[in-house]
């Protein structure tokens, strides 16, 4: 990696020194290790695009590992969305790999630790370990159980490895220091007794190992050169290093952690205990609900990849856990939108607009143009006739002097058509406008060239041909949670603040040629935002999500 392209942030600073003080570029390894408890969020997202980003830079091996060390909360189903989510943020990794398949060789090594006397099986309950540990400012008692013997200690962990106990009856423990400062390094838990099928291995284990325990062992195997880890973990550091150094052999790489803080996201919770909540309860349609913060929602929702990937840039990489505004996420998604999402033409709140002077049942075919960004510019038809669909909001009867859409009297040009003027209106008993009587300028047709179509008017509106219109299914999305942080207060059930507007479904209008639409298609609604193909979509029955709109509406309404 060159130094001089930019700079560094401090887990590359570290890479960096290491590479100086003798570790060969070759021995380069890192790992992105994910619990299958549930689908992936925004944070992981930053964690994916940093590991794999090192490994892009460093044209190093990145491994997928599954932390799967707990059956009774792990599923194939989360396995296959978590290799779905990495490959569509857009990164390969070199090997897959799973806790489970160090089972044996984690069995083995605690029993080298049994017989080294620097481990031992209790039978004491939770509670009564948990009283004997201590607190921050006073140490733990020592277990009744800690001076077992050896060969009591082998034979009972054996016996917990065959299934002779129940649930709960038996756990081995590492043999630390049970007055050490560090509470987790007193006298912390290894296995835990658990008869429950596994996803991979069946019930071929009866005992299953605590995530300090086959972590960094996990990364031993692997010969992962730096184990990045988010800053809760900080505190584990030492134990990660006490259980290697009982197993290291000094001809190996023996892997380092290092922390990173979290970047915690405005708006929404990204606690998988509490997005597992939203989805059993029902606040949600599941995990890829487009109001959700995984990476399934946000892919549904019209997140792209690469928006992601720079949003994770962006933040960076830091010591200290931050609150991201949300708008920030929004900000890259729309600026990657405005790239690469075409230009369509849709009404959410339709009126209909009656050209009186257009010839009746004539139609036209207008050139409009797919996206101003593109290099190369190109277009597609869209129909024209007499009757028309226009935002509601797009008119009114009486304007005030800086309203430069269409009113009685004056003029605006229809986007990719003709200059039209208003000349009444239509009212239903109630008093409210269900046709808009207009007259069209038959010179002014855009791109024509001719000098009235060369005429300024204040003010361009989009519109929908209704004899062409499809009708469209539009999730209008916002914010699922009211509060910026709302698992902060532990006094409020974080529900309290779920967003009753935070989606609300329309019917709308949009061009035909949208019919060809196929899922995950992005688009711009002239004037609207930004919106994509639901997967519940279908030619007859379209469906559409709202991305993000064109400007950030929460920073108005936040400084009111």
């Amino acid at each position: 990696m060159s130094t001089e392209e930019k700079s560094l942030n401090f887990i590359e600073q570290i890479i960096e020194e290491d590479l100086k003080n003798g570790l060969s570029a070759d021995k380069l390894r890192f790992r992105f290790p994910p619990e299958p408890n549930g689908y992936l969020h925004v944070g992981h997202a930053s964690a994916i695009c940093l590991n794999f980003g090192l490994g892009i830079d460093y044209n190093a091996p990145v491994n997928l590992r599954f932390d799967d060390t707990n059956p009774s909360k792990e599923e194939q189903e989360y396995v296959d969305a978590i290799k779905r989510d990495v490959e569509w943020l857009g990164f390969k990794w070199d090997k897959e790999c799973y806790a489970s398949d160090y089972f044996q060789q984690l069995y083995d090594w605690a029993v080298v630790l049994i017989q080294k006397g620097k481990a031992y099986v209790d039978n004491q309950s939770s509670e009564e370990m948990a009283k004997q540990k201590g607190t921050p400012t006073q140490p733990g008692t020592n277990s009744p159980n800690r001076n077992r013997s050896v060969e009591d200690n082998l034979d009972l962990f054996e016996r917990m490895k065959n299934g002779e106990f129940p649930n709960g009856s038996y756990v081995l423990r590492a043999k630390i220091d049970m007055a050490s400062p560090n509470m987790l390094m007193r006298d912390p838990i290894m296995y835990r007794i658990m008869h429950a099928h596994h996803h991979r291995t069946g019930n071929d284990w009866c005992i299953y190992p605590m995530y300090d325990w086959a972590h960094g062992e996990s990364d031993y195997l692997e010969q992962i050169s730096h184990s990045l880890c988010t800053l809760e973990f900080l505190p584990h550091r030492e134990l990660y290093d006490w259980f290697l150094d009982n197993i290291y052999d000094s001809s190996k790489v023996r892997p380092k952690q290092r922390e990173f803080a979290r970047r915690n996201l405005s708006h929404t919770v990204v606690s998988k205990r509490k997005l597992l909540q939203l989805v059993e309860e029902k606040h949600v349609t599941g995990w890829d609900d487009p109001r959700m913060s995984t990476i399934s929602g946000m892919r549904r929702r019209g997140y792209t990849p690469a928006s992601i990937r720079n949003f994770a840039k962006t933040i960076g990489i830091a010591k200290r856990d931050n609150l991201i505004d949300v708008s920030l996420l929004e900000f890259c998604v729309r600026e990657d939108l405005n790239k690469i999402a075409p230009r369509v033409m849709a009404v959410l709140d339709p009126v209909k607009l009656v050209i009186t002077n257009y010839p009746e049942g004539n139609e036209e075919w207008l050139d409009a143009e797919n996206n101003p960004e593109e290099e190369v510019m190109t277009y597609r038809k869209v129909p024209f006739s007499k009757e028309l669909y226009i935002e509601r909001e797009d008119f009114q009867e009486e304007a005030h002097k800086k309203f430069f859409r269409l009113t009685l009297g004056t003029e605006v040009r229809l986007k990719n058509a003709y200059i039209i003027k208003g000349e009444s209106v239509v009212k239903d008993e109630n008093g409210n406008i269900t046709e808009i009587h207009a007259t069209y300028d038959v010179d002014s047709k855009s791109g024509s060239g001719t000098e009235a179509s060369q005429r300024k008017v204040k003010g361009t509106i989009h519109w929908v041909s209704i004899p062409h219109a499809k009708e469209a299914e539009v999730r209008i999305y916002d914010r699922l949670f009211t509060n910026e942080s709302p698992d902060k207060d532990k006094e409020v059930d974080f529900k309290e603040y779920i967003n009753p507007n935070s989606l609300k479904v329309i019917t709308g209008y949009v061009e035909p040629s949208l019919v060809t639409s196929k899922e995950l298609d992005h688009f711009q609604f002239q004037r609207l935002g930004y919106f994509c193909v639901d997967r519940d979509s279908a030619p007859e029955k379209l469906v559409f999500n709202k991305t993000v709109g064109l400007r950030d509406t929460w920073a108005k309404i936040s400084e009111q």
